[in-house]
């Protein structure tokens, strides 16, 4: 029996066509169709590679300096809570695209159901909120620490980085929550193929057959009030930064000073510079290929939380000294249990040679 292409399967999973449009209400389809990397689908396990090393690393790092964190007495202070925050949404962030992006690459399983593409969606745009939250209460700790040392323990007082933190929680939940909202009104009846990676809010938008410049001002309000806001607070704290360590009498004491701000700063960048690229190349790099916008899409969201752990893991001494501990004392310990392996070996070979007939 001749297998159907794979085009056709496509079209048979359309709900509607559009010789029908103008005479079918219209629902919305059951599932979508993920493309992966259009133009590079023949380079997909190639592709998949970095994206999941990237992924791994991820992993393996925002867990490691949470439960450092968590074990470390020392590092039970306001900056490393919301360390700990941005890795959580980090994790969320990366965790909702990678695993369904590598069964695109290595199963072609492409098809995602209506529901969980917008859960995908919100999830996606609603971490990636708070995470941007999250630097800009990082950026406020250095403020004070900086600015105001002595009173540092009296401001960022335990309850104040919790209310801080939910905060930057229901931000991230309320500001998003139009975004799957109106996405789910819209008819879709031109195709249910999403030539992407994953359910971005653009990509699914621009599948309804209806007007939906609501969705796409209300993204671009977002990202404007988001990005416009939060780079704006940053700045602000940053110059106030600057300005009390520029006052400082010596050059060392202003190195170090400088030094404790140094991870946020290259966090930020890791995280404002690629979106912001991305943004520009959709705006105005109307010559570049479409599969340059969607790997540049996928790098944006899974370079900080690669980045991220690694930057704070080497720029501060804490975490670099309790994960030394962490693998000395594991060194340690296969070190002993070898060596009680090798006694016991040496026994039983004693033994055998012993109980064996005598020449």
């Amino acid at each position: 029996m001749q297998e159907t292409p794979f085009s056709l399967r496509v079209v048979n999973l359309l709900p509607y066509s559009m010789s029908h449009s103008n005479t079918t209400e219209f629902t919305n389809p059951s599932t979508f169709i993920l493309l992966g990397i259009p133009g590079l689908e023949t380079a997909h396990v190639w592709t998949s590679i970095p994206f999941f090393t990237m992924y791994a690393i991820a992993i393996l790092g925002n867990f490691t300096i949470l439960f450092i964190v968590k074990m470390e007495p020392s590092l039970h202070e306001p900056m490393y809570s919301f360390l700990c925050m941005l890795g959580v949404c980090d994790l969320v962030v990366s965790t909702s695209i990678v695993p369904k992006m590598l069964s695109i690459f290595w199963f072609n399983s492409r098809e995602i159901d209506f529901n969980a593409c917008l859960t995908q969606m919100y999830f996606i745009h609603c971490f990636s909120v708070m995470g941007s939250g999250i630097l800009v209460a990082m950026a406020l700790d250095r403020y004070v620490a900086i600015c105001d040392p002595l009173r540092y323990s009296t401001i960022l007082t335990k309850p104040v980085v919790v209310k801080i933190g939910l905060a930057v929680v229901l931000r991230g939940c309320i500001i998003v929550l139009p975004h799957p909202f109106l996405a789910r009104r819209w008819p879709y009846c031109r195709t249910n193929i999403i030539p992407h990676s994953y359910c971005e809010h653009i990509a699914v938008v621009k599948l309804a057959c209806t007007d939906t410049r609501i969705s796409s001002y209300y993204g671009l309000f977002v990202a404007f009030l988001v990005m416009g806001l939060d780079v704006f607070s940053i700045t602000v704290s940053y110059v106030q930064i600057l300005k009390a360590i520029f006052s400082l009498p010596t050059k060392d004491a202003r190195h170090k000073t400088f030094r404790t701000c140094g991870s946020h700063l290259c966090v930020i960048l890791v995280s404002y510079i690629p979106p912001l690229f991305s943004f520009l190349t959709h705006r105005f790099g109307h010559n570049v290929p479409q599969h340059f916008h969607i790997l540049i899409a996928n790098v944006y969201i899974l370079v900080p939380p690669m980045l991220n752990p690694i930057i704070y893991g080497v720029s501060t001494k804490q975490i670099r000294d309790r994960l030394l501990r962490l693998f000395t004392h594991k060194g340690t310990y296969s070190f002993l249990l070898l060596i009680w392996l090798s006694e016991r070996a040496l026994c039983r070979d004693h033994r055998g040679h012993g109980s064996g007939p005598s020449s």
